[in-house]
């Protein structure tokens, strides 16, 4: 099996497509293997793997810190998934990018550290995974409120269903 690698609007943002081996049995994909990502170009040590499930219309995010490196999937459903620079000395700061990440293309996204990230539930429920670089530091932790104005980002919904930290979350 192999990953195919693509550069985004956001260079440092990569969108990852694993080879997918398909039968009439249903399909086998290899979500994760050092050395095809290694081939790559792709050398990140990940310490952890987290897992969300979520109903439909849950948005999650944005959350970031400064030295955590994440590798996003979406196992099971459909997810409008967003990735905002959030560096300061970057020329794209304040800049996002967004995907359509589900369970049939099993496309990934590797979201660099001083990027936030957050996603939108577009299916009935989601399962998302999250490989990451470094262990969990509420010190280092940081968010922005998912309809700051200051980033724009244009979500499918209008009202979606928010967790009492992310409706009111803002670092800018």
């Amino acid at each position: 099996m192999a990953v195919t690698v693509e550069k985004t609007s956001l260079d440092e943002v990569l969108l990852l497509t694993p080879s997918m081996f398909r039968d009439h049995r249903g399909t086998y994909v290899e979500t994760y293997n050092i050395e095809d990502y290694l081939i790559n170009g792709i050398d990140i040590k990940f310490v952890r793997d987290d897992i969300s499930t979520s109903a439909k219309d849950v948005l999650r995010g944005i959350h970031y810190d400064d030295k955590t490196w994440k590798l996003i999937q979406c196992m099971f459903g459909k997810i409008f998934f967003v990735v905002a620079d959030m560096r300061k000395d970057s020329p794209n700061y304040l800049k996002w990018v967004s995907f359509i990440l589900d369970d049939v293309s099993r496309q990934q996204v590797l979201v660099p550290p001083g990027f936030g990230n957050g996603h939108l539930v577009l299916s009935g429920s989601c399962i998302f995974h999250y490989k990451m670089s470094e262990y969990y530091d509420p010190a280092n932790e940081r968010g922005v409120k998912w309809d700051d104005p200051k980033l724009g980002i244009l979500w499918p919904v209008k009202d979606p269903v928010l967790s009492e930290k992310d409706s009111k979350t803002n670092y800018l």
